[in-house]
């Protein structure tokens, strides 16, 4: 199988002993490109530097709705001179991880909001998809992307709504990111839901170090876990893994541009 990780965090201080390894040992597992997220102004730099160092690494840069106290109006300036300088190099693959989060009470939803919808317009000017952090804000989320519409669309990262929040992304055009969440056996809307999902519609992802699935529990979420993860939502779907790295690869390839 030939898997491709479309959001995880190898920048993080989890892997600072033993990223060779993790990398190693994915692209021996069949993981042949991963895709880093920026999540403040402050590790830019280290997601670009990594994907510029690796040739299968790949970047995408924005500002995360948890990190809303660290956001400044300059950091939103700073995103777009990024991306202008960016432009054009094949290592830049999206804008994220945007979006909105309702799931942590203290946020500001209209700081959240405002934030989001900068990037979102910077995302449609420089002609990128958006890698979209949901948490309990589907509504929210969807009235945002039917208001503006992205032409490249994007992925909704570790999606756990309902069949009908599923449908009202399908008609804007987004695919459904699926990590380790629905390996759970408690995950119980969601491994109803996962079966409905087109094949067109579906791309993987790991999310490390976080959310690992029900085969590591406790551990350090890791793009090496990628195989297992496709075994296990391909048999919740009835298919063969083949089949679900298969159709999740290339829908990462057109969603991305990549050939």
């Amino acid at each position: 199988m030939q898997l491709i990780d479309t959001h995880n965090h190898l920048d993080c201080p989890d892997f600072a002993g033993d990223r060779q390894a993790v990398l190693r040992r994915s692209r021996e597992r069949g993981v042949i490109r991963q895709v880093l997220l920026g999540v403040f102004r402050e590790n830019w730099e280290d997601v670009w530097a990594l994907a510029e160092r690796e040739p299968d690494l790949y970047a995408a840069l924005g500002l995360h709705p948890i990190y809303l106290a660290r956001h400044r109006p300059e950091h939103l300036a700073a995103l777009r001179e990024w991306l202008e300088r960016l432009a054009g190099q094949h290592k830049l693959c999206a804008v994220g991880e945007i979006g909105l989060d309702y799931y942590l009470e203290d946020l500001d939803r209209d700081g959240q909001q405002a934030v989001f919808e900068d990037q979102l317009r910077a995302a449609i000017d420089f002609e990128l998809p958006v890698l979209l952090h949901v948490r309990r804000s589907h509504a929210a989320v969807i009235a945002t992307l039917k208001r503006y519409r992205p032409a490249r669309q994007g992925i909704v990262h570790a999606f756990a709504g309902s069949r009908e929040e599923a449908r009202e992304y399908l008609k804007l055009g987004f695919r459904l990111g699926l990590g380790g969440a629905p390996t759970w056996p408690q995950a119980n809307r969601l491994r109803k839901v996962v079966p409905e999902i087109p094949l067109e519609s579906i791309v993987l992802e790991t999310d490390a170090p976080d959310m690992a699935p029900a085969m590591y529990p406790g551990m350090r979420n890791s793009p090496e876990h990628l195989p297992d993860i496709c075994v296990a939502l391909a048999e919740l779907k009835g298919i063969a893994p083949e089949e679900l790295a298969s159709a999740s690869t290339r829908n990462a390839m057109e969603l991305f541009g990549w050939t």
